[in-house]
């Protein structure tokens, strides 16, 4: 019997060999012995996950969707069971994810959603709020409303601990998003994800927002009162729906309470 030292090289180099191998299928099979050997020898795994990263990553955005899709769903599933330790790899990871957010195939799409909610699940949400609004900027299309999406998630856990870090992160991505002159005139799905951020960052800082708000164009606060007036309504008609109180935000950029 080989030493668990020994085993573990050996396991590794295999992993490597099948990761990076020509044939698709033997990188699948690489892929499934990463996905076992984090329920089987997740110490092995965590102490080298930054080499690990450097083969696995390219399967993310394998150019076979058969691949990709497998990598997607195993990156799902691991991000649960190493939770901290992909630390490291934060950067990688959801680069990685986000590449996949635009993909035409339905299945990789959905599997690199469901990574993208495991991450906002399991990882550090602080560092996963920078990491976000850092590959805010580079998205488009649906890629960038998936990623405001968990940004507004993100922002309603990280506020109370590090006010600090939504202000630096989260409002720069709401001020980009209102600096479109076009914004109200865009599609609903755009319009309605970014009220829920304008909302749950004006029921986090309240005022605050206003006053941050007073320094930007005067295009860009018409654009937040309009949002801000539209979540006010809307979860009004869901409180009155629902029977029970909706939270509301109690501001327009002008000062005056929301009806």
């Amino acid at each position: 019997m080989l030493p668990p030292a020994v085993e573990g090289r050996e396991s590794l180099q295999k992993l490597y060999h099948l990761l990076e191998a020509k044939g698709f299928q033997t990188r699948m099979e690489g892929v499934a012995l990463l996905q076992d050997l984090c329920k089987t020898s997740p110490q092995l795994i965590c102490t080298n996950i930054v080499q690990i990263f450097d083969y696995f990553v390219l399967r993310i955005s394998d150019s076979h969707k058969k691949v990709k899709q497998k990598a997607l769903d195993v990156l799902a599933e691991i991000i649960g069971l190493l939770e901290d330790a992909l630390n490291p790899v934060m950067i990688r990871l959801v680069e990685g994810i986000t590449k996949n957010l635009n993909s035409k195939d339905p299945r990789v799409h959905a599997t690199a959603v469901k990574a993208l909610d495991e991450s906002v699940a399991h990882l550090d949400k602080v560092s996963l709020l920078k990491e976000f609004s850092h590959q805010w900027s580079k998205l488009s299309g649906q890629a960038l409303l998936d990623v405001t999406e968990r940004i507004t998630v993100l922002v309603e856990w990280v506020y109370a601990s590090s006010p600090e870090v939504v202000q630096r992160y989260a409002l720069p991505v709401l001020w980009s998003c209102l600096e479109n002159k076009a914004l109200p005139v865009r599609s609903a799905n755009v319009c309605a994800v970014v009220t829920k951020l304008a909302c749950a960052l004006c029921e986090l800082m309240g005022t605050q927002l206003i006053k941050c708000a007073d320094s930007k164009p005067p295009h860009v606060r018409e654009n937040l009162s309009s949002l801000l007036e539209q979540g006010a309504a809307c979860a009004k008609r869901q409180r009155l729906r629902c029977g029970h109180q909706a939270c509301l935000c109690p501001l327009q950029v002008d000062g005056h309470p929301a009806d």
